[in-house]
Order: C-alpha cells, then sequence, then structure tokens
C-alpha cells in the first residue's frame, strides 16, 4: 500500500508540473506522497526522521512548502519543497 502511494504521489507531482503546476494536482502528490512514506516506513520513524536536530531546517522548509502549495501558490511551494528536500537528503 505504502509503494503504491509513493507512486501514486509522485505521478501526481509530476503531471501537476507538466499542467503549468495545478495546484490541486501538486497538493493531492504532496499529501499521497507523505501518507505513503508513513504506510512504508512507519509513523514513529517517519517523525523521528523529519524531527531531528541536524534536519530542522530542511523540514521546516519542506512541510513550508507544502504548506504554501495547499495555500494555492504551487511554483514558490514547490522551491520551498525542493530545497527543503535537498537539505534533508543531503
Amino acid at each position: 500500500i505504502g509503494v503504491g502511494l509513493v507512486g501514486f504521489g509522485l505521478f501526481f507531482i509530476l503531471f501537476g508540473m507538466l499542467l503549468y503546476f495545478d495546484s490541486v494536482l501538486l497538493a493531492f502528490g504532496n499529501i499521497l506522497f507523505l501518507s505513503g512514506l508513513v504506510f512504508i516506513i512507519g509513523f514513529r520513524r517517519t517523525f523521528t526522521f523529519f524531527f531531528q536536530r541536524p534536519k530542522l531546517k530542511g523540514t521546516s522548509f519542506f512541510f513550508g512548502g507544502v504548506l504554501i502549495v495547499l495555500m494555492r501558490w504551487p511554483i514558490l511551494g514547490m522551491l520551498l519543497e525542493a530545497y527543503g528536500f535537498i537539505t534533508l537528503f543531503r
């Protein structure tokens, strides 16, 4: 279930970017991606991964970008998410 949710989430994010940053598709993709991540590695591990002390800057940018996309500012939100994703996984 988790791999399917992550796959559909990535599909909706890519499809939303192809359709000139459609905010509804991007928001739906973000929600599916995060819920799939929780299904794959569990709630506790997901929480501890995102909220470690050295990764708080990346986490705040990533979740801030998700929030901005949900508020229908898709380009700015995706830029914030990309920066947060890069700082989380470097």
